[in-house]
This record gives C-alpha cells, structure tokens and sequence, in this order.
C-alpha cells in the first residue's frame, strides 16, 4: 500500500455533518428517529443517499426489494465487489446511529478515496438494505436473506404490516421496487460498521470492537387460549385466565435464560389481550418471544426448556398455548481473514480494541453464509439502542469509518 493510502484519514466533520443532517429524515422531539421502513420518511433518506452515491461518482441500482447499490470502480473489474454498508431505517423510536453510521461511513469511505485519487485494484460496492430492524415488516433484515436466498423474493414482497399493506405495495408506493432482480449485484465479501448496541465498550474503555461472532435467533409467535369470564364471580381456583398464564411464561423464560447465561436472553416484547376489559378475565392473549445464543446448543436448550415449560404451566392452567417457531437464525462466526484484516487496520490507526459478540443481528450476519464478513463496532453511550436516547461521539464515529476504511484497502488492494 502506498504511504499516501497508509496515512489516509475520513473528513471527520463531514462524515458528521453527514449523520446530521439524514437525522432529519424523521425526527422527534424528543432527539431521535422514526423512519420506519418504506415510509415517506425513508424515501427522503434513500433519495439523499442515491443523489449523494451519484455525486460520489458511483454507478446507483436498486433491486427488486428496494435494497440500494452503489458501485465504485476497480482497476480490475473482473474482481467481485467489496460490499461496505448498513441500513437506513430505524425504530419507531430509534436514534440517530443505528444503522445509518454504517451506511454513511460507506459512503465517507468512498468520498475519502476520491479525494485522495485513490484507486482499488477491486471494485467497491455500498450497500443500504432494505428493512433491517424488523419493526413494520418481519422478519428482521429481510432483504439481506433473501439476498442469500433464505427467502423467495415473492415471498418478501406479499409480508404485510400491521395495517395489511404489502411489502411490495409499500415498495411502489414511494417508488422503490427496484427494476434489478435480488442478487444481481454480486459481493465478494462484506464489512459492516456500527454502533454496538450494548454497553461493553464503554465500560472498557475501548474503541473499536472487532466483532468475531454474533448471536444465534430464535423467533415465536405464541397464542394463549384460556376463557374469558367475569372478573367479580368467578372463584379463583375455577379461572382459565390467560394473562396470569402469559405472567407465569415470562418469568420461565426469565429463568431458563439465566439458568443457561450468560451466553444466552430471552423476551417476551409483545402482548396483545383480544377484547380487553377491566372486569374480564382475559380469555386470549397473542405474544412474541425472542431468543438469543452465539452457541447453537444453548439455542436448542432454550427451545426445548420453554417448550416444556409452557406445556406444564398450560395444562396445571387448563389453558390452550400454541408456539410457532417463525424465525431461526443460526450463530454467526465472522470470517477469520477479514477479523485479523479488522484488527489490523484498528492497530495500525492506533485504537484500543477487543474482540467481541454481536448481541444484535445485521445484514452481515447473513450475508455470512455465502461470503466472508465482518463487522467493526463503536461504542454508544451507556449501550443505549432502539431508543432516541441512542448517542455516540464523532470521534469514536470517526475511528470506526477509519478503521472500515483501512479494512476495505487490505481487501480491495491499492492499485499502483
């Protein structure tokens, strides 16, 4: 590499001001972000980040689930890309990091090499996915899997969210159904920068996390069945009441998950009582459960202890519980080449850093299991994500591009 590309630093303030001023795109009052997925909001971010990768002099397409691509030429294009990027949705309460850093520290990558006349030997592509977070359409990071052929791209397109609007329909209705079919764009290995989303770093005082795995997931959709019956005449011993039956299986998977901690959690983040009233014992009750490991033993451990716990406490309740599995993502174990090129380049800046797993999953996860992947994280403060309350410095902001983009010329190569 040459000293010019060896000494080379991200515009700090741009990268910034970048992150600023797509905060905009959905605002709140109380600091943070709503840009739910394929919303008028996320159209205004995409059509900034589209005009921003042109300006950037790259080559734009988007694909049939709305996932954006930019490509920057390599001197030899017979090279597969290398594929840099996030996301650009957040929570319905989200922050200002989430997501966005990775996608924008991309795209300061690659204004930082036309800057400096920097050419790659391989071509280098960024990516925004479509739907990362999970939160108007499920599953999580669907454009990503589908990417990776877990889902048919039909498949995508016909999810609905909760007011029954189509992901397909959502697509066209802010113009994003892109005319390049899902895996058009050919990756040769992917890195992705974000924040951390937990609170380790900070507490250690590092950096740069270089993260080496991330968590296995396990998704369920439950529905308890129990009879509704008033609330003042009906003896206790005599109640099927779902709700006390939904208490006693948060507390089992409290428990299980400790029991088989540290390297495991678990969730109970929705709830709904069908037809809810002040003087009824719930008769039904819809919930979602959310399970996480690095080690697929644990996963399997999780999956039968609950089950064997929901059917004990369902028959001493008199009560019907059914567990549908919707979701299984595997562990993720990042390439070891791109992790040593990761902790290199964090090394070679001179930032403190330590390996470390992903509690979250990302695009990256997937993209894991047909390519070589990584991820650099930084940290945020107090671990605060999926809250407006999210934040993390310019500096540690900075480092983290930095080191993305000394991970990418290591991979890419420079051309001489």
């Amino acid at each position: 590499m040459s000293r010019a590309a060896t000494n080379l630093q991200i515009d700090s303030a741009r990268l910034w001001g970048s992150i600023h001023e797509t905060a905009q795109f959905g605002a709140t009052a109380k600091g943070g972000v709503r840009r739910l997925t394929l919303s008028s909001e996320d159209k205004q971010v995409r059509d900034w980040f589209r005009q921003a990768c042109e300006d950037a002099g790259l080559e734009v397409h988007t694909d049939a689930l709305g996932s954006q691509f930019g490509l920057r030429k390599g001197r030899d294009m017979s090279k597969p890309p290398v594929g840099i990027g996030s996301h650009l949705d957040t929570q319905p309460t989200g922050g200002k990091y989430d997501g966005i850093l990775g996608t924008l520290g991309a795209l300061e990558v690659i204004r930082t090499l036309n800057d400096a006349g920097v050419e790659t030997e391989a071509p280098i592509c960024v990516v925004n996915w479509t739907n990362e977070e999970g939160s108007r359409f499920a599953p999580a990071m669907m454009a990503s899997a589908a990417y990776v052929g877990d889902f048919t791209t039909d498949d995508i397109l016909s999810r609905k969210d909760a007011e029954g609007t189509t992901v397909g329909q959502a697509l066209d209705s802010i113009g994003y159904r892109g005319d390049k079919p899902v895996g058009f764009q050919k990756l040769g290995c992917f890195v992705e920068l974000h924040i951390e989303q937990g609170p380790i770093l900070e507490a250690e005082g590092k950096t740069i996390g270089v993260v080496d795995s991330g968590q296995g997931v396990l998704w369920y959709d439950g529905k308890i069945s129990g009879f509704e019956s008033h609330a003042g005449s009906t003896p206790m011993p005599l109640r099927r009441d779902a709700l006390a039956t939904l208490s006693e299986i948060v507390l089992a998977m409290e428990s299980i998950a400790k029991k088989l901690g540290p390297n495991a959690v678990g969730t109970i983040g929705e709830a709904v009582i069908a037809n809810p009233s002040r003087n009824v014992i719930p008769g039904e009750i819809a919930f979602t459960m959310d399970c996480r490991s690095a080690d697929g033993a644990i996963m399997d451990a999780l999956d039968r202890d609950l089950r064997a716990a929901i059917a004990e406490i369902a028959a001493r309740r008199k009560v019907e519980v059914k567990i549908d599995l919707v979701w299984r993502k595997p562990p993720t174990h990042f390439d070891p080449k791109l992790i040593s090129a990761v902790e290199n380049a964090a090394k070679t800046l001179g930032y403190s850093s330590r390996r470390i797993t992903s509690g979250a999953g990302h695009d990256a996860c997937n993209l894991n299991t047909i390519m070589p992947a990584a991820m650099v994280f930084v940290p945020c403060k107090d671990g605060i994500s999926h809250n407006e309350l999210e934040d993390a410095t310019q500096p540690d902001c900075t480092a983290g591009t930095n080191v993305l983009m000394h991970t990418v010329l290591a991979i890419a190569g420079v051309a001489s």
